[in-house]
């Protein structure tokens, strides 16, 4: 249920965070208040919540490094607060995992309505894409159990990390996901590794769906930021 929805805050000025608070309780929902990076991410790691707000500017772990850490242990939705409008910190909050930004000074209407917006689309991605056996876009179709792909009636054969990668990207359309996330995800590795495996993968993956390979319909580069599945 909506209103019974747990709301992680992580922000370094109380004051904001309090109406943050206050703004979500008078909706129905119930939120949670940490002060700084570690604290934030020692709650994600040992309580359970459905969208985290996220400050960038915090103590001990920024919010870049922290959003890169959660999305590590969840995929929730995390909306990015801040003081900041540079199109350059958005792309690279975006690209580390982050689903949305909203900049400091906001309404609490335009804070409610954006939680409400993601929890929503989480919902529908969770009961959707994530629990059904089957994924169907613009002539393709993906079966997860059976690991097969057809573009337009015709099977298109994958390597395991080819089928895992694609798959992965369809369940989660249009959301940007960044190399090391994928890398992470898909090969289990940190992101220490070589991470331009991912694109090679995806350049393997474009040339077998795609009609035409250098102007994708189905699987996006974000220059800076990642990939993302056109829904």
């Amino acid at each position: 249920m909506m209103n019974m929805s747990r709301i992680l805050i992580i922000e370094d000025e109380l004051s904001i965070a309090e109406l943050e608070r206050d703004y979500l309780e008078i909706e129905g929902f119930t939120a949670e208040i940490t002060t700084d990076g570690k604290s934030g991410l020692d709650a994600v790691l040992n309580q359970s919540f459905d969208l985290i707000l996220l400050d960038l500017m915090l103590p001990n772990i920024n919010g870049f490094e922290l959003c890169k850490q959660i999305r590590k242990e969840t995929d929730i939705p995390i909306l990015m607060v801040t003081a900041k409008n540079e199109d350059i910190d958005k792309v690279r909050g975006l690209g580390l995992g982050a689903d949305d930004y909203i900049v400091k000074p906001f309404s609490p209407s335009e804070l409610v309505a954006r939680v409400k917006a993601h929890l929503s689309r989480y919902d529908r991605l969770i009961s959707k894409d994530n629990l059904k056996d089957e994924i169907h876009s613009r002539g393709l179709h993906i079966n997860k159990s059976s690991r097969q792909v057809f573009i337009n009636k015709r099977e298109v054969i994958f390597t395991a990390r080819e089928f895992d990668l694609l798959t992965f990207l369809a369940m989660h359309p249009n959301q940007v996901f960044s190399k090391e996330h994928l890398f992470e995800r898909i090969w289990g590795l940190e992101s220490m590794g070589d991470t331009a495996t991912v694109t090679v993968h995806v350049k393997k993956i474009r040339e077998k769906i795609e009609p035409k390979p250098t102007k994708p319909q189905f699987i996006e580069t974000l220059w800076g930021a990642g990939y993302r599945f056109k829904g």
